[in-house]
């Protein structure tokens, strides 16, 4: 992608689109996004104090892989929801329990850098290819299929990292949090997919910088829901909730992951989905759409 104004999709107010309708009658597809990271114990953590050690937030981070991201492994799975886990590769080397039991789990995994504190945008030019393919065949390796997804470590990217994740097989794309509902993007001739991520319904954002407590998220999880839900009965959409195992998983969160996914599914017309099946069902829309 080169750089421009505007990015490499056209400008689609959603009141000028064909109503988009889930095949199996859904007003609202739901994805729930665990982002499942590796922090080095001698690199700095972005939104920390940059010192090396910093052991109070690197342990605050592995307490997340070591305890807390098993516990929400156990509430999701008690209500049969399986998360698209954002995965930085190294998780693959150095905590490999955790992804044996998403993959036990069903959970989809995608693309999220090697580890989280290299994100794209401070890699080398001539690496950042080399970063992403290696990101990507590892996970493969560990879980037999290859990622059709990707978020950025930070959702950064270069002007270059389109190009380079599709040329390695990703199909969407989770970046790009300017849209309630999937679109398409314009590679040259090569087609992603953008689906809806959230900053706003997202545990780092509200309870690691904002210091919303957990009741509050809560609130946001359910106004969020109950806004495009309604909205859904005209034209589909989708909803992403972002989440992090050292945030929501501790013990005095995880109760409002439990009643906020119970408040949600409490609703008809409700499907909760991994990110490459409400991508393969917009594609299917967006092709009888074309015909």
């Amino acid at each position: 992608m080169r750089p421009a104004r505007y990015g490499p999709f056209p400008y689609s107010p959603i009141v000028d689109r064909k109503p988009l309708r889930w095949s199996n009658g859904a007003y609202l597809a739901v994805w729930v996004i665990p982002n499942i990271e590796f922090f080095p114990l001698n690199a700095t953590i972005t939104n920390e104090a940059q010192i090396i050690p910093n052991i109070p937030a690197w342990s605050q981070r592995d307490y997340g892989n070591r305890v807390a991201v098993f516990r929400m492994m156990d509430v999701m799975a008690a209500r049969a929801i399986r998360g698209t886990v954002a995965l930085n590769a190294d998780v693959c080397d150095e905590h490999p329990r955790v992804v044996e039991r998403a993959l036990e789990l069903g959970w989809e995994l995608m693309g999220h850098c090697e580890t989280n504190c290299l994100p794209l945008t401070r890699v080398p030019a001539d690496e950042e290819a080399g970063v992403i393919a290696r990101t990507l065949d590892r996970i493969e390796a560990a879980a037999g299929s290859r990622p059709q997804g990707w978020l950025g470590s930070g959702l950064n990217e270069t002007w270059d990292s389109l190009d380079y994740l599709a040329d390695s097989g990703v199909r969407y794309i989770a970046d790009w949090v300017n849209d309630d509902q999937p679109y398409l993007m314009d590679l040259g001739g090569r087609t992603m997919v953008s689906i809806p991520y959230s900053l706003e319904i997202n545990d780092a954002r509200a309870i690691g910088r904002h210091y919303r407590s957990s009741d509050e998220f809560s609130a946001m999880i359910r106004r969020q829901f109950d806004v495009l839900y309604d909205e859904g009965q005209v034209t589909a959409k989708v909803m992403a909730i972002a989440l992090h195992p050292y945030l929501t998983g501790v013990p005095h969160c995880i109760g409002m992951l439990a009643d906020s996914l119970d408040y949600i599914a409490e609703h008809d017309k409700v499907w909760f989905a991994t990110g490459s099946e409400i991508v393969a069902d917009f594609l299917a829309q967006t092709s009888e759409s074309d015909s």
